[in-house]
């Protein structure tokens, strides 16, 4: 859901196709002449790309690099157990307090691992009303899940609740394909939660959609929401549209 304004052109210009990230910087040049006549020559050229295949290229690359960069943060302890570790640092409890803000220890039980649930995702744009995203269980909204005017100011807002844990590190990450090229990846850093019973807002930065032929069409992505150890607690993989104006209900 992260096109950059820097990115309007998705990489095309008149010419060239740059696929300079994740290529090696192969530039393939788009200009080819095909000639038909009698006794002639015929030249071909099939560049068609398997979307699916670079999609699970892409995939195991984002594996890998979930794995080389985990870190090891020691035993888990439980919410309880935290609390009443190092009652003699007068400033890691004022911190801890802080964290946990008015969590009743007694009531989130005993479990290790925190719980994320996203519980809604909506797409804001000055002027308009919200564009409130369905979450399937299956996590594949229908096609498309959104349509968005080209050159148009936009957010993600989501909202999320926390139990049973802190959660460390939760992080988003959204990658975006076209054709199959890939042309747009963000990861951005949320923030550690403590568990408690109103949910948590968050409002990703205001990013704008890139504008012009080759912007407009359709795109597929992924998002994930993740944290410290890796682990996935929502993974969206779905379809959107950029057009020239904004499609009304």
């Amino acid at each position: 859901m992260s096109l950059s304004e820097s990115r309007r052109n998705m990489g095309f210009d008149d010419n060239k196709v740059d696929m300079s990230e994740g290529n090696k910087g192969i530039v393939v040049d788009s200009d080819i002449e095909i000639e038909n006549g009698n006794g002639g020559n015929e030249n071909r050229v099939n560049r068609q790309m398997s979307e699916s295949s670079m999609y699970t290229t892409d995939q195991e690359e984002e594996d890998d690099d979930e794995a080389n960069n985990k870190i090891e943060l020691g035993p888990q302890c439980t919410l309880k157990e935290q609390f009443e570790k190092d009652k003699d640092d007068e400033s890691l409890r004022r911190w801890k307090e802080q964290l946990l803000g008015s969590v009743d220890i007694n009531a989130v039980g005993e479990s290790l691992d925190p719980e994320v649930k996203i519980l809604s995702l909506a797409i804001k744009s000055p002027g308009r009303s919200d564009i409130v995203l369905p979450i399937p269980e299956d996590g594949n909204p229908k096609s498309p899940w959104f349509i968005l005017k080209e050159g148009s100011k936009y957010s993600l807002k989501f909202t999320f609740q926390v139990n049973n844990n802190i959660v460390t590190g939760l992080k988003y990450t959204n990658t975006v394909w076209k054709t199959g090229i890939k042309v747009d990846s963000t990861k951005q850093m949320i923030g550690a939660f403590s568990p408690q019973l109103e949910p948590y807002t968050h409002e990703m930065p205001e990013e704008t959609t890139p504008s012009g032929i080759f912007a407009r069409g359709s795109y597929s992505a992924r998002t994930k929401f993740l944290d410290d150890d890796n682990k996935c607690y929502l993974e969206i993989n779905y379809t959107f549209e950029i057009k020239k104006e904004w499609q009304e209900k």
